[in-house]
């Protein structure tokens, strides 16, 4: 019995296609939306393809990196932060659109984004009876993650313009905000006993707001607070620098709860 038991605990483990939860994943994922901020903006301000057309070509490779990673019969670490970054790319163009373009504005896409947000959460919870990544050994169980990651990172998006534009926080401010307050879940995550699954689910939807933050202070205008660097040079190097990560360290699945 012990060894089938161990026998069915590999076989589930090897089903798990989202990495442990260390340091290097959350500072990689600050990266991946920092660079799907500067990325984002590259295409539909550097070269102004506008806000809908860059969200329609973002989500056509939003949508073959899920397929990709739904099919994959393993844990790819490229192929998972390729979606990662497919997904913040294609929330930055979408956010931006609704924004500006649909003329609701940051405080009224970000309460559209977080209703989207907390519904698909809801309905995951309903449907597989949790929402912790150790639980994600199934299709279905990654379409709901994939989609939870997408409204999360257009919310971010939302959220890290409007604090930064509308509540006059400035980009520096901003990131202090975002950074106090996952400075604060980690402390949380420390001392007490409140579900790990529901502060994991705080950091990752609060490192896009602080990612978007960063992003727009490296590359808009000085006498808008930013740094006014070059776009594509930014993107460049948050894609070295991830490069680099994924190289240097080892990157492992997650585990199963069994």
């Amino acid at each position: 019995m012990n060894k089938l038991n161990r026998y069915e605990s590999a076989s589930t483990a090897a089903l798990t296609k989202v990495p442990e939860v260390t340091l290097i994943f959350w500072l990689m994922k600050i990266v991946a939306t920092t660079l799907g901020e500067t990325g984002g903006d590259a295409v539909s301000m550097s070269l102004n393809l506008g806000y809908l057309v860059s969200t329609g070509l973002f989500a056509v490779v939003f949508l073959a990196a899920v397929v990709a990673q739904i099919k994959a019969k393993q844990f790819h670490p490229a192929l998972y932060w390729l979606t990662i970054i497919a997904t913040t790319t294609v929330g930055t163009t979408l956010a931006d659109f609704a924004d500006r373009s649909l003329g609701i504005g940051y405080l009224g896409g970000s309460t559209l984004l977080l209703s989207l947000l907390a519904l698909s959460l809801f309905v995951w919870q309903k449907s597989m009876g949790t929402i912790s990544v150790s639980s994600i050994t199934t299709g279905k169980a990654e379409l709901f993650y994939w989609v939870t990651i997408m409204f999360s990172q257009t919310l971010g998006t939302a959220l890290g313009d409007w604090t930064a534009d509308s509540a006059g926080l400035g980009y520096s401010g901003g990131a202090l905000v975002f950074g106090a307050l996952l400075a604060l879940i980690v402390l949380v995550h420390y001392k007490t006993r409140i579900s790990k699954t529901v502060l994991f689910w705080a950091a990752f939807i609060l490192t896009r707001p602080l990612g978007a933050v960063v992003g727009d202070f490296l590359d808009k205008p000085i006498s808008a607070g930013g740094l006014d660097l070059s776009r594509f040079t930014a993107s460049a190097v948050l894609i070295s620098f991830m490069l680099l990560c994924l190289f240097a360290f080892k990157h492992r699945a997650a585990r199963t709860a069994h």
